[in-house]
């Protein structure tokens, strides 16, 4: 039995999709309950099963209740895929708090809402689980005028690696999923200021050519679960040269930092 949060597009859905085809009873959650369900008739149609709900990630208290539906209805967890996400793009002098706040409500408490309203009942359910968690890219090297989403990110990437270390030894393991460029549609929702507003775009444009499929991250998605994986990049050409720099010297990674945000833009 899996839950997938952002499931109604992009990654989410291709993880929901892919759990679904492999026997998994899927509960989708999205914002927009009924791209949802959508996701769920297609799943319900090639002969699995799934359940739509209406979630906000960064309302507590719409998590909760999630957990009480699928506990209600099934009893237990077996893949919890913290997924929702947002974008968000700019000059930090540019950005306000409550675009911080924004970002980090949905991208980083979606997540502390997920593990807090969940992981207490897998303890309690008898059986071996695992949690993925979406982080970037972002998550593991720095990206210049992304701060808000660089920072949601890396606490992904942490708080995975921490949570693992806690729960895997009580039968639960985590996963930090971090994708390099997918082509998800994230860009056209995402709360872009300063030049990059302008460049929207030519960004979108970037994205779609050199974008990978993310059919390719659900896959990830399976791999990280089956093989336990603490962090997962995908694809990993897009990740590991930048992810090695950062590792290797800090200082070095900054220059790539500043080029990554106006690459896109200029493509």
């Amino acid at each position: 039995m899996a839950v997938v949060t952002g499931a109604g597009s992009g990654i989410g859905c291709a993880t929901a999709l892919l759990l679904g085809k492999l026997g998994a009873k899927v509960h989708a959650a999205d914002l927009d309950e009924r791209s949802a369900r959508v996701v769920c008739a297609d799943i319900d149609a090639a002969g699995g099963h799934a359940t739509a709900h209406h979630v906000d990630v960064s309302d507590p208290a719409s998590v909760e209740a999630l957990a009480n539906a699928v506990y209600d209805e099934d009893g237990a967890v077996d893949i919890l895929h913290n997924n929702a996400g947002v974008g968000h793009g700019g000059p930090v002098d540019e950005t306000t708090l409550d675009e911080w706040q924004r970002v980090l409500g949905v991208n980083l408490m979606g997540v502390v809402h997920g593990i807090h309203f969940f992981v207490p009942r897998m303890l309690q359910q008898g059986r071996p689980a695992h949690i993925v968690n979406t982080a970037s890219m972002a998550g593991l090297v720095p990206v210049a005028e992304m701060a808000p989403y660089a920072t949601s990110k890396h606490a992904v990437v942490g708080l995975s690696e921490s949570l693992n270390a806690e729960l895997s030894p009580r039968g639960i393991h985590v996963s930090a999923i971090c994708p390099g460029f997918i082509d998800t549609g994230i860009i056209a929702s995402a709360h872009l200021q300063g030049e990059a507003a302008t460049q929207r775009t030519k960004i979108e444009s970037f994205y779609k050519r050199f974008g990978s499929n993310p059919d390719v991250v659900a896959k990830a998605v399976v791999d990280a679960i089956r093989h336990k994986k603490l962090i997962r990049t995908v694809p990993r050409h897009h990740v590991a040269l930048a992810w090695a720099l950062r590792r290797i010297s800090p200082r070095l990674a900054q220059p790539g930092a500043r080029i990554g945000q106006r690459f896109t833009r200029d493509r």
